[in-house]
């Protein structure tokens, strides 16, 4: 169950990405998940009259890690991230089985390992809300930059096992172009249709298209849905040959989504 003391913002940086803001209604401290950009959010935090309790990290990709610098000289702050990656300014390294408490938000956090996008790529659970960095997108997922295809696979079937209403609150506003390819792969899911069509007006107001559930993805994302026959026989066309695991689909998904435009 969410706290329901727990408020979730966050502020649009660079072309896509979000840096998602937790606060507790009641108090006066945040903390912020992958800031890649340290003004906006110095300037978020002067305005709201609060204080940076702590930073979360998923990766160390510069567009989610490019603020620690100017963030730990201005502020005395925990910084959260993965302990198999070098991230300059870490002062908690942490992996799968380490569970954070935060008093102000009267909340834990859980590390789940979500290797993939990056080869230590972690993601952060709190009662009903995760953190998934670039590892499982709005209808999509990350690139396998470093990791396998295998990898990234079990690590988007571990989320997807998560419970239905998990929010999901990932680091790029990248559905609706995710869901034109959802629909080229599966055309026939009218659940993709009825969320183009959700996604473009939330879009046309300059409104997020997060957070997702699960729920909501297990219905429209083609990377959950590799069991899915039309999904598997459409890449298996793109692919040329037969494809035999729901793994083999998914990497073939990817392919195709890589040149996808």
């Amino acid at each position: 169950m969410v706290n329901q003391r727990i408020i979730i913002d966050n502020i649009p940086i660079f072309k896509d990405n979000y840096i998602w803001i937790l606060l507790n209604s009641e108090k006066n401290k945040v903390i912020a998940v992958d800031p890649g950009d340290a003004y906006p959010l110095i300037d978020y935090l002067t305005f709201n009259s609060v204080s940076l309790e702590a930073i979360l990290i998923t990766h160390h990709h510069h567009d989610h890690v490019g603020g620690i610098k100017e963030l730990i000289e201005q502020y005395d702050v925990k910084i959260y991230g993965p302990q198999n990656e070098l991230i300059e300014g870490l002062t908690y390294p942490v992996a799968e089985g380490f569970c954070i408490e935060f008093p102000f938000l009267e909340s834990w956090c859980q590390v789940i390992d979500v290797p993939g996008h990056t080869l230590g790529h972690i993601a952060y659970l709190l009662p009903g809300i995760l953190f998934c960095g670039d590892t499982l997108f709005s209808a999509g997922c990350g690139r396998l930059f470093e990791g396998s295809a295998e990898q990234m696979y079990y690590s988007l079937q571990k989320i997807a096992s998560l419970p239905s209403d998990t929010k999901l609150y990932c680091t790029h506003e990248y559905t609706l172009k995710n869901l034109q390819f959802a629909n080229q792969v599966e055309p026939n899911n009218e659940a993709i249709l009825r969320r183009i069509e959700q996604v473009t007006a939330l879009r046309k107001q300059n409104k997020p298209s997060l957070p997702t559930t699960i729920k909501d993805e297990l219905q429209v994302n083609p990377f959950l849905r590799c069991h899915v026959k039309e999904i598997e026989l459409n890449a298996q066309r793109y692919v040329g040959e037969k494809l035999n695991r729901p793994v083999d689909v998914f990497r073939a998904l990817r392919s195709w989504k890589d040149v996808f435009s």
